[in-house]
């Protein structure tokens, strides 16, 4: 079940130790070369330097594979989801769908602020107005809250995602979060999730077969063409391509 934001473990490890121990794990790990490691090898590398309690993945809940792929070796890791607030009915429902199905221990990341709260004190639609705002409030700052508590998370960004993505590393210091940042999903594509998630009965997210290949909050995000950009359905209209967290 989802339970409130709690992270297990205090850092043990400085930020020179993680830093150095990041850049020796994409070193090992041969980022964007021919010899690019898997990514259970990826997550079998953290599991040999973290305790399942140092480490949680981010996860929007348009499908499970990576806390899928993380739980095989790392079994009862946090899995943090940003709750927005503004979030499609059939995200919670994969939340849930997720929480049941995995070894994973779902972590609700909330804003310091209610949707009714912000609409007072920014006024309504924040998001329409000044998106950038909406997300570094209702998604960035939670996120850096949550992980104070943590060594190393993962992400499921994937380098055919968007150009800003192209030289996404398998391992990586996350200086702003001041922890390691790990992508073991880096070069799949969209159709390796998938197959996985089809494979391995991994929940999805409806709304991917509905036209939705990336999904957001509610309010930005649109269905996609056939053949259009995966990514062009978030934020449509508006020069904004990433919600900030990996910037």
């Amino acid at each position: 079940m989802s339970v409130s934001l709690a992270p297990r473990a205090a850092r043990t490890r400085g930020a020179d130790e993680l830093r150095a121990l990041a850049e020796a794990g994409d070193a090992e790990l041969g980022s964007l070369g021919p010899d690019e490691a898997s990514a259970y090898a990826v997550v079998a590398w953290v599991a040999k330097h973290f305790a399942p309690e140092q480490a949680a993945v981010a996860c929007s809940m348009a499908d499970a594979v990576l806390p899928h792929v993380v739980a095989q070796s790392l079994p009862g890791v946090d899995v943090l989801f940003l709750d927005t607030g503004y979030h499609f009915a059939e995200t919670y429902e994969t939340r849930d769908a997720v929480a049941a199905a995995l070894d994973v221990r779902i972590v609700d990341v909330l804003p310091e602020q209610t949707v009714a709260e912000q609409n007072v004190a920014f006024g309504e639609n924040l998001f329409a107005r000044d998106p950038g705002l909406c997300c570094q409030r209702r998604k960035v700052e939670p996120l850096q809250r949550a992980l104070a508590g943590y060594e190393v998370w993962f992400t499921g960004v994937r380098r055919d995602e968007a150009p800003t993505r192209t030289n996404t590393p398998l391992v990586a210091w996350d200086e702003r979060n001041g922890l390691v940042k790990v992508n073991p999903l880096a070069a799949w594509s969209f159709d390796d999730l998938t197959d996985h998630a089809g494979a391995f009965g991994v929940p999805v997210n409806p709304l991917l077969g509905r036209g939705y290949p990336s999904i957001g909050c509610e309010p930005c995000t649109k269905p996609v063409a056939a053949g259009e950009d995966p990514r062009s359905g978030r934020w449509a209209g508006l020069s904004k391509t990433e919600c900030g967290l990996h910037v």
